[in-house]
């Protein structure tokens, strides 16, 4: 063990952890204002702590640069035994929490849209059902984001999903579980309408088109999927929100490759065709490895688990 992990875990007030994780924070977020606001503290107050560790330790941390400031190589050095001296830390946390006989604590969870709407349902209702005392917060995230902030501890566990071909970020000290898959299917508009109805994808060159926004995952797939098929679409709607997607196909106003999740418990008039090669999207989910065994995580982790089985019956 280290000299500083040794002084760190023993409470050496030359190395404060409090501050320590402050600077760490700072090389995670770029900005004192990110650190701020990732852990409701003032800019000022910010400030003040990693100047006071700048005393503590008596070598200089933080340099200006423009209007950032940037880490010192010997502020690189006290962040990479602040991170191993954390993840023990998480790691002592969720032993102790597995040494009790009641599952108690937060788990907070970021999930994505569709995800939020087929499974949180019933995953919730069995929590409050069978560990009343885990409380579960959830708050809808791109997944991309969503990763990085759980890497980065403002979230416990996160809902991702990736498309074929496209793989998600990773980060080293997240594990990865398969949730589900989720097949990819062209919706048209409903019979009915004046608009054409293609029949494959090919089909649906002239069409008018609703995607998700650039840069996201879903949407570069979409993309390729229809460079594939021959044409460039044309996009003319574009927004997040995939139920905007489901209201302008079954309107007759675009067409759109949406994942089988977003129909769970609804109907539609929608006409779904299958795509060549029957394309899928990984549903999965990710924790820190050094909280994978806290055992809130670990039953929101089996309830999800049977919410799928709940959809899929």
């Amino acid at each position: 063990m280290s000299i500083i992990k040794q002084n760190l875990l023993m409470g050496d007030p030359m190395l404060d952890v409090r501050r320590l994780r402050l600077l760490s924070e700072l090389h995670i977020r770029g900005t004192l204002a990110g650190v701020a606001e990732a852990l409701n503290f003032s800019p000022s107050a910010v400030s003040q702590q990693l100047s006071q560790l700048e005393k503590d330790v008596g070598v200089e941390l933080l340099r200006t640069s423009g209007r950032r400031v940037v880490l010192t190589p010997q502020a690189e050095i006290l962040v990479s035994h602040t991170v191993e001296v954390l993840r023990t830390l998480e790691r002592a946390e969720a032993e102790l929490a597995s040494s009790l006989t009641t599952i108690t604590g937060t788990v907070r969870l970021a999930v994505f849209q569709s995800a939020a709407l087929a499974l949180m349902p019933d995953a919730l209702s069995i929590m409050e059902s069978e560990y009343p005392e885990v409380r579960v917060e959830m708050v809808q995230r791109e997944p991309e984001t969503a990763l990085r902030e759980t890497w980065a501890r403002d979230f416990d566990l996160v809902i991702a999903e990736q498309y074929p071909g496209h793989a998600a970020p990773r980060h080293p000290e997240l594990d990865r579980r398969t949730l589900t898959t989720d097949t990819i299917r062209l919706a048209t508009p409903p019979v009915g309408h004046g608009r054409a109805h293609p029949a494959a994808i090919s089909e649906a060159s002239d069409a008018a088109w609703v995607m998700e926004p650039r840069g996201t995952a879903s949407r570069h797939w979409a993309e390729q999927a229809c460079r594939r098929a021959g044409f460039e679409p044309d996009v003319r709607f574009e927004t997040a929100d995939l139920q905007s997607h489901i209201r302008l196909v079954e309107s007759g106003n675009a067409v759109a490759l949406l994942p089988d999740l977003v129909w769970i418990g609804r109907g539609t008039t929608a006409r779904l065709v299958l795509l060549p090669e029957h394309p899928q999207r990984t549903i999965f989910t990710s924790v820190r490895e050094a909280s994978s065994t806290r055992p809130a995580i670990v039953a929101v982790r089996e309830v999800l688990d049977r919410a799928v089985r709940l959809v899929a019956a």
